[in-house]
């Protein structure tokens, strides 16, 4: 008989994962990566289909994932212990779920295998997207796609 052994993400805690599980939850949708707007009102904040300068807009990839918080100051790197502010992320985000203590979606290639799922079940905007590098950020707000929360 074989023993039922659950994956990682669901009896671990985040700070319990090393760096390998911790990279692996990311399931590459690149939704984390497009620029958002808050709204001043009501400080809600909305996603747009403009990606940073360093995504590319097919594979959803950081093109310098090294160098990206040098090339980008403000690009935000996730870490175990901002889990009570991943609220802005989308409600598929495998940190984000894992945080929230629910399991991983069945597209997501620590599920299926496959990390191309992501893109053929268009969780990603992988086609989708313009890089920030072509639209004027006066014209950002013509391109929201949903609110985060």
């Amino acid at each position: 008989m074989t023993p039922n052994v659950e994956p990682f993400w669901m009896h671990k805690t985040l700070e319990q994962l090393d760096q390998g599980e911790w990279e692996s939850l990311c399931d590459g949708c690149g939704l984390c990566c497009l620029q958002k707007l808050e709204d001043e009102d009501d400080n809600s904040v909305y996603y747009t289909r403009i990606a940073c300068k360093l995504l590319d807009l097919t594979t959803c990839q950081c093109t310098d994932y090294p160098n990206r918080r040098a090339l980008v100051p403000d690009c935000i790197q996730l870490t175990p212990g901002q889990a009570d502010q991943f609220t802005w992320l989308p409600p598929t985000c495998g940190y984000r779920l894992v945080s929230e203590g629910k399991d991983l979606p069945r597209w997501h290639h620590l599920v299926c295998g496959d990390r191309e799922q992501v893109h053929k079940q268009r969780i990603s905007q992988s086609g989708r997207m313009l890089s920030e590098k072509d639209v004027a950020e006066d014209d950002w707000e013509d391109y929201l796609i949903f609110r985060a929360g």
